[in-house]
């Protein structure tokens, strides 16, 4: 076994490695992670072969549930997204909330909305109607722009079943239940703050108006829409309850899981059925399944069509899937190598927490390459093997990925593709994306991780 001073080193160049390869050779993240997997192992004396056994451990481990997961839950979106049921959501809770409470209207639609639909996507599909709050009230697009981006980011980083808390509820062996808990309580407040609150403030500071290329597309969107019931630019829309119902199923049959769990006898029948229900493989089959009915075959959509769209949506799930996967391998090679008892010997002797270590971690690599699900894949690696030797208890496990989750999070900047996707549709320089979208993005992590902080306290 390699010395602890050796492990150390191994450890700090890895990770050095694995950013220099995102970062400047633009190395596809699921190849840098197989390949610094390689290297750690050698680097440490493990035999050829056991370096096999432990790629295929960390492989096969992460992706028996995570593959699941993604695979239904981005095809539930897609058929969501295809059907209208994004642009419903959004304008039923405009009309519910009313134009002067437009912005707490937004975040809400965008925290519902990216919890199936991928936050890219969403943010196309909604832009119209921020367009034309905007062409209607004169006011800047950032007042109801920037709640709207807070609702989505929050969903997209801290509430299952996205992505990013998904691979790293499977990397730390959380309850996705707690995640789901944990996600939404340290979610709310980062989404009001960094939502209305701070969406009213700068937009006082930065006025924007509709973009100047964008202009053509609001123009007509101005002369051809109709927002009466079902329908808006002459699209029938689904119904608000089919859209609201159907997204929030998998999450209640979830929760009803975990909450069993704790509160019904070992052995009864209602456990056992809570258990089955709310198992994310079940709950999730049951809500796509759902969607594929209510928001495909009963709007007119042929069974080819929804085969050819849900097809379509595994395409992103697929790149997902691997680098969750490849985050596994290298969160086994570390536990395999023996670095990972070296951290976590470490942290005991610095007595930092290991909330605090999750966010740290997180926060850095977000900093250092853009990816929030990269660095959430990483830093649950990082974090997964300090995991037993803390003893941390179920409900802390869930409160650990949130703060992983609050971390990769935080000041999205240059390096990241969502920053240069706001500064486009919001016709930003940068100067104005980094004090906007930046701080923004930095007031969510800020938020969620200072949340964590308190619940740990509890746990």
């Amino acid at each position: 076994m390699a010395s602890t001073s050796w492990l150390i080193i191994v450890a700090i160049l890895g990770v050095a490695l694995l950013l220099f390869l995102v970062m400047r050779t633009k190395l596809q993240a699921f190849v840098a992670l197989m390949v610094t997997s390689f290297l750690v192992g050698l680097a440490v004396g493990m035999p050829p072969e056991e370096i096999i056994e432990t790629f295929e451990e960390g492989m096969g481990g992460t992706l028996a549930f995570i593959a699941i997961i993604i695979g239904l839950g981005a095809m539930f979106g897609e058929v969501l997204k295809v059907s209208g049921g994004a642009e419903r959501l959004a304008l039923s809770l405009l009309n519910k909330f009313g134009e002067k409470n437009s912005p707490w209207a937004l975040s809400i639609a965008g925290l519902i909305i990216s919890i199936p639909v991928f936050l890219d996507v969403a943010l196309v599909i909604l832009m119209p109607i921020l367009y034309s709050l905007t062409r209607k009230s004169n006011k800047s697009l950032l007042y109801y722009g920037i709640p709207l981006l807070a609702g989505l980011i929050v969903a997209h980083g801290m509430i299952p079943p996205t992505p990013g808390p998904i691979a790293s509820a499977s990397l730390i062996g959380a309850d996705l239940g707690y995640v789901i808990l944990f996600g939404v309580i340290a979610g709310i407040p980062a989404m009001i703050l960094a939502g209305p609150v701070f969406g009213n403030y700068i937009s006082q500071k930065i006025h924007l108006g509709i973009p100047e290329f964008m202009q053509e597309q609001a123009a007509a969107l101005a002369d051809n829409e109709r927002e009466t019931e079902g329908q808006y630019n002459g699209k029938e829309l689904p119904s608000f309850i089919n859209v609201i119902s159907i997204i929030l199923l998998p999450i209640i049959l979830i929760l009803c899981s975990t909450t069993g769990d704790v509160l019904l006898a070992e052995g009864s029948t209602l456990r056992s059925i809570f258990t089955f229900v709310g198992h994310p493989f079940v709950a999730l089959t049951i809500a796509t399944l759902l969607t594929f009915y209510i928001f495909g075959t009963k709007r007119g959509y042929t069974k080819y069509e929804i085969q050819k769209i849900t097809t379509k949506a595994l395409e992103p799930a697929g790149i997902i899937i691997l680098v969750t996967g490849a985050g596994g391998v290298f969160g086994e090679m570390l536990i395999a190598s023996g670095i990972g008892d070296v951290l976590a010997d470490a942290m005991e002797k610095t007595q930092l927490p290991l909330v605090v270590f999750a966010f740290l971690t997180a926060a850095l690599l977000r900093i250092a390459q853009g990816s929030v699900t990269v660095s959430m894949v990483t830093a649950s690696s990082l974090v997964a093997p300090l995991i037993s030797s803390f003893d941390a208890s179920e409900p802390l496990k869930g409160i650990v990925v949130i703060a992983v989750a609050s971390g990769a999070t935080i000041a999205s900047h240059v390096n990241d593709s969502g920053f240069w996707m706001v500064n486009r549709y919001f016709g930003m320089t940068e100067g104005e994306t980094l004090k906007s979208w930046t701080v923004m993005s930095t007031i969510v992590a800020l938020v969620g991780f200072t949340v964590c902080l308190l619940l740990s306290l509890f746990f």
